[in-house]
């Protein structure tokens, strides 16, 4: 039997919106792809830059949409956050939590003491996202900082998706404190590569391959993180952007769904400026990616890819390359 995707790892860190769900229903088939990742011997869990609630809400969450998920599958950027707290301080140390409820007890988890102040004279101050964080929460937080304490953050989202609109993320929050102290965060969620790092530690995954549908978030933390990744093209992403990537977040594979991890993953090969996978095939010329195949087939992108990021290896050009498409025959 020819190996399948998944048969190189021993477990997938899967991002959840774009990857899972989108909005309040499940991707179709991606619940199915999930639970047979046990039936393989596989362990699987899910990497989320939401700081703000437990993992076994998540969970929850995800097991109403069918998908197989416990607590101990979950791993936030609060987790992650007072774990990379843990490194940088002392354990019974005093530190500020500026966010959740749930990011209080990550931290006290971690054997700190949580102060309300910097008058307390916080060894660290930790920031998550919380709606009902406002001024004086932030001034408390520059305060500390100015002052010394180490700063972490769980993770800089600009924006957040409201049913509303778009919303301010955590990163809008600790941008008002890095431009009021002059100071920057270490980052525990994506793209940094703490949160990965702490999914794979916890869940005894080795080998891991990233799964997720951002480039700037997901795949940048995975590669960040060593680790293998793939880019799911049921999100944000598509084949476009990842032609155009930066180098730091192009990822290892291309697949239209999850249930592709269950199939032999085409190789690229390549013979004089030629990048073949499947029945397509590219070249470069200049600013012009030539493509031999189908422009609504995945291996005509995968060929693409391959050839312009080789012909790009350690800087993407500005803009977009230009794609035409010649069908073969």
């Amino acid at each position: 039997m020819t190996d399948r995707l998944i048969d190189a790892y021993d477990g997938v860190l899967s991002d959840l919106d774009g990857v899972v769900y989108a909005g309040p229903r499940a991707i179709d088939g991606a619940t199915e792809a999930l639970e047979q990742l046990a039936g393989e011997g596989k362990s699987l869990a899910y990497v989320t830059n939401n700081a703000s609630r437990s993992s076994e809400q998540v969970a929850a969450h995800l097991r109403e949409l069918g998908a197989p998920a416990g607590a101990e599958q979950v791993f936030g950027s609060a987790q992650a956050g007072a774990e990379l707290l843990a490194g940088q301080v002392a354990a019974g140390s005093l530190v500020l939590v500026i966010g959740s409820e749930t990011l209080e007890a990550a931290v006290r988890e971690q054997g700190f003491t949580v102060v309300g102040s910097a008058d307390d004279g916080p060894d660290a101050v930790i920031q998550g996202f919380s709606p009902a964080l406002g001024w004086k929460d932030l001034a408390e937080a520059a305060y500390a900082v100015s002052a010394g304490a180490v700063w972490v953050a769980t993770n800089t989202d600009m924006s957040i998706p409201q049913e509303r609109g778009i919303a301010p993320g955590n990163g809008t929050l600790v941008a008002a404190v890095a431009a009021a102290t002059g100071r920057s965060p270490m980052v525990a969620g994506k793209p940094g590569a703490a949160l990965f790092e702490t999914a794979a530690r916890h869940s005894g995954v080795e080998r891991a391959l990233v799964i997720g549908d951002r480039l700037d978030t997901d795949i940048l933390g995975g590669n960040r993180a060593g680790m293998s990744t793939a880019l799911v093209l049921t999100g944000v992403d598509s084949v476009r952007t990842a032609l155009a990537a930066r180098v730091d977040e192009r990822p290892d594979y291309l697949i239209s769904s999850l249930a592709e991890l269950y199939e032999e993953y085409p190789a690229v090969t390549h013979d004089d400026g030629s990048y073949a996978c499947g029945d397509a095939s590219a070249r470069v010329s200049g600013r012009t990616v030539e493509v031999t195949g189908r422009e609504d087939d995945v291996d005509s992108w995968r060929a693409a890819c391959a050839a312009w990021w080789a012909a790009n290896p350690d800087a993407a050009p500005d803009g977009a390359p230009d794609v035409a498409f010649t069908t073969a025959g």
